[in-house]
């Protein structure tokens, strides 16, 4: 196979998992399939990039190495969103799209869920970067970029069931987590989905000069931070906890970190 058609196949399936997304939330009203079939599709495409023999080369330990954390993370996240969207409603960010948007939902939604699968594409690069490294392995980096994948999936679950437990011990109330790596920075979950692609763009970096191209994977957490910071994370979820929470979140906002963690304030 070549890379020209390993990576058009990938862009492929991942906009028909979008498309299927979009057909699941259309036929159900819950939008927690949109991100658990994004973070399923993500992990396919990275497997896929990472292991599928280019020239007839079989698959290294480093691909392998590689491959292997795509799944942890993918199956986590996943899993943990289809938990989460069994035993809870809409989730607030796609409706306040539906309002924005009124009758015009549908077909909107289906175009934003296949920018959705432009912007996975784009991540997954970087495990194709990071599993494609010549590099003898394992090299430092290999046990660098390990560390650091393994602290995020471990600190995304650990602020996943944080928070979940604190929504259990509260039920209806309307209050502000405010346990755990929620003390140190008001979306840690994903400061750790961002600290993995960290992770890759490490494992993907050749300091012997070899692989070059490597060093394009550091668009992925650069990227990633965007998204999660500036665009689809936390300023929909911030504007809608400020409506729902009203003085609570803002006394958070005004003692703990927006993204990355850090010590409270004092107000």
């Amino acid at each position: 196979m070549s890379i020209g058609l390993l990576l058009f196949t990938t862009a492929l399936g991942l906009s028909a998992a979008m498309s299927l997304a979009w057909l699941l939330q259309r036929r159900t009203g819950q939008s927690g399939w949109i991100d658990a079939t994004w973070s399923f599709a993500l992990g396919a495409a990275g497997i896929y990039l990472a292991l599928a023999p280019l020239d007839g080369r079989e698959p290294g330990a480093r691909q392998y190495f590689v491959a292997a954390f795509a799944v942890a993370a993918s199956v986590r996240l996943g899993s943990h969103i289809v938990a989460r969207s069994l035993n809870a409603g809409e989730d607030p960010r796609y409706l306040d799209l539906a309002r924005e948007w009124g009758p015009d939902f549908p077909r909107r939604l289906f175009w934003f869920l296949q920018i959705q699968a432009f912007c996975a594409f784009l991540l997954s690069l970087a495990i194709f970067l990071a599993a494609r490294n010549p590099a003898p392995f394992p090299a430092a980096a290999d046990y660098v970029g390990g560390l650091l994948l393994v602290a995020a999936i471990a600190g995304e679950a650990w602020s996943d069931a944080t928070l979940s437990r604190f929504r259990a011990a509260r039920g209806a109330e309307r209050s502000v987590c405010m346990d755990g790596p929620w003390a140190f920075s008001r979306h840690p979950n994903y400061f750790f989905q961002w600290l993995s692609w960290v992770g890759y763009a490490v494992v993907a970096m050749n300091f012997a000069g070899a692989w070059p191209q490597g060093w394009l994977a550091l668009g992925a957490p650069a990227f990633m931070y965007w998204l999660l910071v500036h665009v689809s994370g936390a300023p929909p979820l911030e504007k809608h906890m400020i409506a729902s929470r009203g003085a609570a979140f803002r006394a958070c906002q005004a003692r703990v970190n927006l993204f990355f963690p850090g010590p409270q304030r004092r107000i």
